[in-house]
């Protein structure tokens, strides 16, 4: 199955792509891809005479998915439920008399697919603010079509939440906020604030538009072991492609330093090719002018050390 791309049958079979609905790339994951073809040429949900302009998905969705424990790492099955007007999306137990065992603001919430962190090619990762730190939680569907339309769906609530947040900001400044995947992310080593600390092998995840470099013991922990703010360079930051002098004990040899105005972070990269992917990433992010949102963002970081 290949997807035509000439402008005739895009204006066919894209004519009503609603905003929310994310349109992959060709380094998306296969789900992404491969869903995004059946519903345009085998479904037809996006033409000027399919029944419903939005593929049937929208802010509010209920149903089973597949969730990953936060200590055994075994998956069970949960109802979820996403609602648009409250802004929430909750998850419930066996025992639902109890409650949600979790109401996610949609605020906060993130979504990206994660096949690789989940072990299944449906696997998706939900991130969200809980008591000042960063929460995910993976699940999956055994089925593509559904996993992608809560995925959609997500985005949905999340669209309309900025609408009202933001009634003033134009849909193209708001349809790159609605979910994000990490700008980069894999292994380093990194050393503690004295530099003089051991070396450690740790899980890393850059997200551009939090300007947050989020690290883990464990890919698929559930919380974050702590996290670096990265600013721009109009305020002091900068990234260097080296270790500073007499800084000893890393295994892997391609150094890396973040400058803050508070201090300076130190990892390591295994290969040359890693090296230059992180150091790229973080260009990135330190070229990006600051919001005021973000000077929130820094001092909260700041707060906690």
């Amino acid at each position: 199955m290949r997807e035509n791309g000439n402008p005739k049958a895009k204006s066919i079979y894209e004519a009503k792509v609603p905003p929310f609905y994310y349109k992959p790339r060709a380094e998306d994951c296969l789900v992404l891809r491969e869903q995004w073809i059946r519903a345009k040429y085998e479904r037809e949900e996006f033409t000027m005479n399919a029944s419903q302009h939005d593929g049937g998905v929208t802010g509010n969705r209920e149903g089973v998915l597949w969730k990953r424990g936060r200590d055994n790492g075994q998956y069970h099955k949960r109802r979820f439920i996403l609602s648009e007007k409250d802004g929430t999306l909750k998850y419930y137990t066996k025992d639902e008399s109890k409650g949600p065992k979790a109401t996610i603001n949609i605020k906060d919430l993130n979504a990206t697919f994660q096949p690789e962190k989940t072990r299944h090619p449906n696997g998706l990762q939900i991130t969200y603010t809980k008591d000042g730190h960063t929460r995910s939680i993976f699940v999956y569907h055994e089925y593509g079509m559904e996993i992608v339309s809560w995925f959609n769906s997500i985005r949905a609530a999340r669209l309309y939440y900025l609408r009202k947040e933001f009634p003033n900001t134009s849909e193209a400044e708001l349809i790159p906020r609605i979910t994000r995947k990490y700008l980069k992310e894999g292994y380093m080593e990194k050393t503690g604030p004295k530099h003089k600390e051991s070396f450690r092998k740790r899980w890393f995840s850059l997200d551009l538009y939090e300007r947050k470099l989020l690290y883990f013991k464990d890919p698929v922990d559930a919380f974050e072991q702590g996290e670096v703010f990265i600013g721009s360079s109009d305020h002091g930051y900068e990234v260097l492609d080296n270790i500073p002098s007499g800084v000893r004990g890393n295994k892997w040899k391609y150094g890396i330093t973040i400058v803050t105005p508070e201090r300076k972070f130190v990892f390591a990269c295994e290969n040359e090719r890693e090296h230059k992917e992180w150091i790229d990433a973080f260009k990135e992010v330190i070229a990006r002018p600051m919001s005021p949102q973000d000077y929130t963002a820094e001092a909260a970081v700041q707060r906690k050390r």
